[in-house]
């Protein structure tokens, strides 16, 4: 497993927005997208790439185009605010979703929806999923997409992460890609990142 911390002053600007606790959900969906875009530029940094041309208005230059489209696989419901950033970058993308309710006893993921291709045949997968916790559910999502033939590494993409998440999916010996903007602390006896930001899903919805 690698890990990416993304080093660069807008994402520590962008980063504090969505620690506030004073931050309106308005505020809070402007400022992961912000983040997003940062993130997204890193994580898909190796997408390949094959060359071509383009006539410009004096000649003809050399330029490239992408290989193959990614799909983003955005984590419901709190990975479809970096959907939008991600689509923003890469209009002719596929979107997968998946669907995973966490058990707040055990802390482990319970799926409830995989809208994914059956085969995704060495295609590049960005999962889209800003709170690396316990590492349960991105560890569940990675297994699912490389069983289906994703290209190795996964790429995932986290606005913070837990130590304790990390270490969970580098015991799983999966080929995945870590981009985030922080490693926090650690996990409070709830699971939640500290310090975090909250929950990401609520604070987007409104109901934080």
């Amino acid at each position: 497993m690698d890990v990416t911390v993304i080093d660069h002053p807008l994402a520590g600007v962008h980063l504090a927005t969505l620690r506030s606790g004073e931050t309106s959900n308005a505020a809070f969906r402007q400022a992961l997208h912000q983040l997003g875009v940062i993130l997204l530029h890193e994580a898909t940094r190796d997408l390949p790439t094959e060359p071509a041309e383009v006539v410009t208005p004096l000649g003809v230059a050399p330029s490239v185009r992408l290989a193959a489209a990614p799909v983003f696989v955005p984590v419901l419901r709190a990975g479809t605010g970096l959907l939008g950033p991600a689509l923003d970058l890469v209009p002719d993308a596929d979107v997968g979703f998946v669907g995973l309710a966490r058990d707040e006893t055990t802390f482990e993921p319970h799926p409830y929806l995989a809208k994914l291709p059956d085969r995704l045949d060495q295609r590049r997968v960005i999962v889209l999923d800003p709170m690396l916790a316990t590492g349960g559910t991105l560890a569940y999502t990675c297994r699912m997409l490389l069983a289906r033939g994703a290209a190795e590494p996964v790429v995932a993409v986290c606005v913070v992460a837990a130590p304790e998440g990390l270490a969970l999916l580098e015991e799983t010996g999966l080929a995945i890609r870590v981009i985030t903007a922080a490693v926090d602390d650690c996990l409070d006896e709830r699971a939640y990142i500290v310090p975090g930001l909250g929950d990401a899903g609520d604070r987007q919805f409104g109901l934080w």
